[in-house]
């Protein structure tokens, strides 16, 4: 994290003088950025890290979950994906409030309630109280991701965001990484441990962490640069400086209104779609395709299901640097989706192969988690910042629904016909037209990247 922290310099290598009062090392651009991010990062990405073990640990408590309270392949991706149902509502909300209230409050209020709510899964009995917790699940959490990116506007400029969105974002790989293995020796473990089931301990010890979590938030995070004891004035200056330098005429007053009336905030939004159905189809599906490709114990499946997400946390840092460092977005996503769909195709015919399952799920983890920095950093550098925070979250809670729609068809699908191949030819084919829809609307060529060293 220290390289891709240090990368966050501006490709322009030009500088001026030392602003008043500052030291040479601390007005370097490098320096100053690298000290927020190292200030950010660490804290956000533990938080992301946590939201992302919420969403993969459901598919790692179907394991034994769905046959000890009798529920369907259907009914159990139904739950799964009712989460982004009330997600997809509270999303918007969420962001504007946060305009008006703060960071601080926003992501603490986010984290401590999905983490009671994470825990409370662990009384479920019943379909009718599975689909309600998800819902409030969804409900709660909705708004962190779109909060954190709104938050890094206030903080990084654009030649410098997809790098640091890449940092933060990489923690729901990393979370599969580390996570897969925990959840697996939780499931085995602590299984019948004080009468309770192995997939009720996975609830309870990883929501927990959210709750501490939420309380060091509210405890320690700054709002804005104008906010942060550890910067100087002189600081705190250049990156408003920084910052403004981003802005062309007039975009102090485009508002939310100037989003919803933008077509190609929904294009991208419906492209952002395809590749959340491509990601749930990696964390969601995972451990049961693992399962039927002849993997035995929950602890065996966790370890080799961390191979596909240490291989799409190394992709992300790399595309998204690449894509920094040259201003091009348009490829570095329509790519990565198109190797996302043949990965879906070639998982099909994987069968009880756990060689060729491992290999098509790998090429899938490290195609969609790669295109997904790429692709959020270019809403919040289209639109003008008054129209970012509803924007932002407009085009994530669209795009997650994708997070209802990937597990719901295909468990409908599986209970239907026995088998998953066909819902894995309709996410392939979503993610073709992902790629056609970056390509239509995103420009062509490296952009104009400004000199915030300057």
């Amino acid at each position: 994290m220290e390289e891709a922290l240090s990368a966050t310099e501006s490709p322009s290598t030009e500088s001026t003088p030392p602003a008043s009062g500052l030291s040479s090392g601390e007005s370097s651009t490098k320096a100053l950025y690298s000290r927020i991010g190292w200030r950010l990062i660490p804290l956000l990405f533990a938080g992301y890290v946590l939201a992302y073990l919420d969403r993969i640990n459901i598919g790692f408590a179907q394991l034994q979950m769905k046959d000890e309270l009798g529920f369907s392949a259907a009914v159990y991706g139904l739950g799964a994906g009712l989460y982004f149902a009330t997600y997809f509502v509270f999303e918007v909300p969420s962001n504007l409030l946060m305009k008006r209230i703060g960071a601080r409050l926003t992501l603490s209020r986010i984290m401590i309630l999905w983490g009671v709510v994470s825990i409370g899964m662990l009384f479920v009995q019943t379909p009718t109280q599975f689909y309600v917790m998800r819902l409030l699940l969804g409900a709660f959490e909705a708004g962190y991701a779109p909060g954190v990116m709104l938050l890094l506007t206030y903080w990084f400029p654009d030649d410098r965001r997809a790098r640091v969105m890449a940092l933060f974002l990489c923690g729901s790989p990393i979370a599969g990484a580390l996570g897969s293995p925990v959840s697996g020796w939780i499931l085995q473990g602590m299984d019948e441990v004080a009468g309770m089931g192995g997939w009720q301990w996975l609830f309870l010890i990883e929501g927990l962490p959210s709750v501490a979590l939420g309380v060091i938030f509210f405890l320690v995070l700054p709002d804005a640069p104008a906010k942060a004891k550890w910067l100087t004035a002189d600081e705190q200056r250049r990156v408003t400086r920084d910052l403004n330098h981003d802005r062309t005429p007039g975009a102090a007053s485009q508002g939310f209104a100037n989003a919803l009336r933008d077509i190609n905030v929904y294009v991208i939004a419906l492209a952002w779609f395809t590749v959340v159905c491509g990601i749930q189809a990696v964390s969601f599906w995972m451990p049961l395709m693992l399962k039927d490709a002849g993997v035995g114990t929950p602890a065996e499946i966790g370890a080799w299901a961390s191979i596909p997400f240490a291989g799409a946390t190394i992709m992300m840092l790399l595309l998204s640097r690449h894509s920094d460092t040259t201003g091009e977005r348009r490829w570095h996503i329509a790519i990565p989706c198109m190797t996302g769909a043949a990965a879906l195709v070639l998982l099909s015919f994987a069968g009880a192969d756990l060689a060729l399952s491992l290999v098509s799920l790998t090429f899938l983890a490290c195609s969609v988690y790669g295109a997904m920095p790429i692709l959020l950093s270019v809403p919040v550098q289209y639109l003008a910042p008054g129209a970012r925070a509803g924007g932002i979250a407009l085009i994530n809670s669209i795009g997650l629904s994708g997070g209802f729609v990937s597990p719901f068809i295909l468990g409908w699908v599986k209970t239907q016909t026995g088998s998953v191949n066909n819902g894995l030819y309709c996410m392939a084919g979503l993610l073709v037209i992902g790629s056609v829809l970056v390509l239509t609307v995103i420009p062509t060529g490296p952009r104009a990247v400004p000199s915030h060293g300057q």
